[in-house]
């Protein structure tokens, strides 16, 4: 069976910037600019593991707290004139004296804070496809450009002057956006550039392309972002059982737009991407992430009683249920549904006051009695079937996260 190549996500951001000033923390739609990629880089089905490279304590801060590992950067490597390679090698490098070796590198920047995950897997998949050694996201371009002699005329560097073409009966053209770079990491430590062996380009939609570079540059990013959510963020208020749903803003998970008294989880393929991996002694462990938990504690923050549900008995589910703080009932075998009920009598909580989140069809009962039943994007059919609202992330890459925000955003 073929290997599945390791893939990490390194995201520098260095703590000194002449133009905005904390330019990487500063906030964008709610959220400090570093957040925005790194979540959407969690949610990719191929990144195994977010870093963040910088000089600076409160960006490493920023970086924890939405998931992402921190890697200490230099001073040296962190001035106007270091290139960020170097930043990329230096990370490698202490990650490797930690016996970590990744195969591939997707090199992101804060800067552009659109790139969504479909970006991301986008470019991944164009390298592996193409089997090329390194790929860079662009945008068409269709515009003449132009050059200035000494004698002050000016010539076409694109075409020629004499002819213009109709866009549609143009050579197409592209223009590098600076979000995304994927790189085998072999080639690109024995390179030391990002341009290296077989090159390819991964296509993003126009309105994605947008880097912060001047102040302005902020309030049009807020504005496209506010905008992006705005279309993405109400999708769940219509019972649209299909993994194309998107996240919502919370206004419709429960009747009147009032928060849960409530909320209830199953565990695997909820927290989990509902994968196990067994090592050779047997030994199983599963993959979380790491953005539930800061989720999780704000929700816990807000009141509202939590608790995991799960059909196995199973000693990860114990471990992360005790790191979250969560009440946690396993081994519930085919009665999940009398636990649903029984949890509820005992906290003298209505069914109709709570959210239940589960994936399959062992949680169609418990999505049917609650007052709203919630499913991640990759859902199985028979929970699909019978959920009120369905994520736009999928179990383990986010779903947890998505729902906190969304009930957070109506519970105040």
């Amino acid at each position: 069976m073929k290997k599945r190549m390791k893939t990490i996500a390194i995201i520098p951001a260095r703590g000194g910037s002449k133009g905005i000033p904390r330019k990487n923390v500063i906030p964008i739609a709610g959220k400090p600019m570093l957040a925005w990629n790194i979540e959407e880089a969690m949610a990719s089905k191929f990144v195994d593991e977010v870093y963040v490279s910088t000089d600076d304590a409160e960006i490493a801060e920023v970086a924890r707290t939405y998931g992402a590992y921190v890697i200490d950067r230099p001073m040296e490597l962190a001035n106007d004139t270091a290139s960020s390679e170097s930043a990329l090698i230096q990370g490698l490098e202490a990650l490797s004296i930690e016996g970590d070796n990744p195969d591939v590198l997707v090199f992101m920047q804060c800067t552009s804070p659109l790139t969504a995950t479909t970006d991301i897997d986008k470019a991944i998949n164009k390298l592996i496809d193409e089997k090329a050694d390194s790929c860079l996201t662009v945008t068409d371009f269709h515009y003449f450009l132009w050059k200035e002699n000494d004698d002050g005329s000016v010539e076409g560097i694109n075409h020629d002057k004499k002819f213009r073409p109709r866009r549609q009966d143009r050579e197409p053209q592209y223009q590098e956006n600076g979000a995304i770079y994927v790189m085998k990491v072999p080639g690109f430590i024995e390179a030391n550039h990002r341009f290296f062996g077989k090159t390819v380009m991964s296509v993003m939609p126009q309105e994605r392309c947008f880097e912060i570079d001047e102040p302005a540059d902020l309030q049009i990013a807020e504005v496209m972002l506010s905008k992006a959510l705005g279309a993405r963020l109400g999708a769940l208020g219509e019972n649209a059982a299909t993994p194309e749903a998107q996240p919502s803003n919370g206004q419709c998970l429960m009747p009147n737009a009032r928060p849960p008294a409530a909320v209830l989880f199953d565990f695997d393929g909820v927290f989990t991407n509902n994968k196990v991996y067994v090592d050779e002694s047997g030994k199983e462990t599963v993959r979380c992430d790491r953005s539930d938990g800061w989720g999780m504690a704000q929700l816990k923050k807000s009141g509202i009683k939590i608790a995991v549900l799960s059909t196995e008995v199973n000693p990860v589910v114990t471990a992360r249920c005790k790191k979250l703080g969560l009440e946690c009932r396993q081994g519930l075998g085919e009665k999940k549904f009398e636990a649903f009920k029984n949890w509820c009598a005992e906290n003298e909580v209505d069914p109709n006051e709570t959210i239940f989140v589960g994936n399959d069809a062992n949680d169609a009962e418990c999505l049917k009695a609650a007052g709203c039943g919630v499913v991640p994007a990759d859902a199985y059919a028979e929970a699909m079937e019978v959920a009120d609202k369905v994520l736009s992330r999928n179990g383990g890459e986010g779903a947890v996260r998505e729902l906190c925000e969304a009930i957070l955003a109506i519970s105040g």
